[in-house]
C-alpha cells in the first residue's frame, strides 16, 4: 500500500501500514494536547529555576525566589508563639481572681481550657466533665479536696494517690475484707449511709437497723466523713449527704465499697502541663460547675 492513500470509509489518510487487511489511519496528536505539553514543560522549567526543586545530598537547589515552605511554617509558628505569649504571660503572673475579672482573658481561658480538658481529662471525667463510675462528676460542685481555685490547682499539680512526692493521699478502708465489720454491721451501715443521701426508702429493714447503722458509722466512719457525714476536704472524704455518688448509690455499690474499700487515683500534671496550662485548666474545670449555679 502506498503512503498517502485515503481511507474510503473515514476519509482520513493512512500511514501505509497494514496487518491482515487492516490499514492504520494517520491520526495526528490533537493540537490542544501539544499546547498543554508545551505549557507544562515551560512551567516545570520555570519552577525548577525559581523554586527549591532538586535535592543535592544534604541540601537542595534554593531557586531564584528563595521561597521555602518549611521556613514559612517556622515563621508562622514563631509569630503565633509571640502573639500567644502576650496573654500567657498575663495568666501566669495574675492570680485567679484577677484572671476571672478579665472577660477577654476568660474567653481565652475557656477556649484553651476546653482543649486541655479534652486532651488530658476527658478520658476519665468525660468530655462534658460529668464523670462515670469511679470518676467524680466535675459539674456538681461536690469537691473532695475543696473547690476554691488554689485547691483545685494544687490537686491538678500533685494528683491523688499519684507518683508525685507531694501527692494527695486518700483511701476508703476495706471494712469487710479486713474483718473490721461483720455482715450485719455492714448491712446496717449501708442502710444508714443510704438514708443520709436520701436514697434509702422501703429498703430499710427497720428503724432498729438504721439505729445500729448510725452507731457503726459513729464508731468507724466519722473520722473521715465527719459527725455530720458531710465529708472532710483535708482527707478527701466525700459528702455522704448530697445526691452525688462516685461509685453509685444503689445498695450493691455501697455494700461493695464498704466491704472492699477504694483508693482512687488521679495522675499529677506538674510534669506534663505548664503553670499557665494548669491555671487555665483549673478555671475551666471550675466553670463546669459554676455554669449550673
Amino acid at each position: 500500500m502506498d503512503i498517502g492513500e485515503r481511507d474510503p470509509v473515514t476519509g482520513q489518510m493512512t500511514t501505509g501500514h497494514e496487518w491482515n487487511g487492516i490499514k492504520e489511519l494517520y491520526t495526528p496528536i490533537p493540537r490542544v494536547v501539544i499546547f498543554f505539553l508545551v505549557v507544562t514543560t515551560l512551567f516545570s522549567i520555570c519552577y525548577w529555576i525559581l523554586m527549591p526543586a532538586i535535592p543535592l545530598g544534604r541540601t537542595y537547589t534554593k531557586g531564584l525566589l528563595g521561597l521555602d515552605q518549611k521556613t514559612q511554617v517556622e515563621q508562622q509558628l514563631e509569630l503565633a508563639s509571640t502573639e500567644r505569649s502576650v496573654w500567657t504571660s498575663k495568666i501566669e503572673s495574675m492570680d485567679f481572681a484577677a484572671i476571672k475579672a478579665d472577660p477577654a482573658l476568660m474567653t481565652i481561658v475557656n477556649e484553651a481550657g476546653s482543649t486541655l480538658f479534652g486532651d488530658n481529662c476527658s478520658v476519665c471525667h468525660g468530655t462534658k466533665g460529668a464523670g462515670s463510675k469511679g470518676f467524680p462528676n466535675l459539674t456538681t460542685g461536690a469537691w473532695l479536696w475543696g473547690g476554691d481555685p488554689d485547691t483545685v490547682f494544687e490537686t491538678v499539680r500533685v494528683g491523688i494517690n499519684s507518683t508525685h512526692p507531694d501527692t494527695r493521699v486518700s483511701q476508703m478502708l476495706a471494712f469487710g475484707r479486713d474483718g473490721v465489720l461483720d455482715r450485719t454491721q455492714i448491712s446496717d451501715v449501708v442502710s444508714y449511709v443510704r438514708s443520709l443521701g436520701g436514697v434509702e426508702t422501703a429498703e430499710a429493714t427497720s428503724s432498729e437497723s438504721l439505729a445500729r447503722g448510725k452507731e457503726v458509722f459513729a464508731d468507724n466512719c466519722v473520722a473521715c466523713h465527719g459527725d455530720d457525714a458531710k465529708g472532710k476536704a483535708d482527707v478527701g472524704a466525700p459528702n455522704l449527704t448530697d445526691a452525688w455518688w462516685i461509685y453509685g448509690s444503689d445498695r450493691a455499690s455501697i455494700h461493695a465499697t464498704v466491704v472492699n474499700g477504694h483508693q482512687g487515683q488521679m495522675p499529677h500534671w506538674e510534669d506534663r502541663l505548664s503553670i499557665t496550662d494548669r491555671k487555665m485548666l483549673t478555671l475551666y474545670v471550675l466553670s463546669l460547675s459554676e455554669s449550673k449555679i
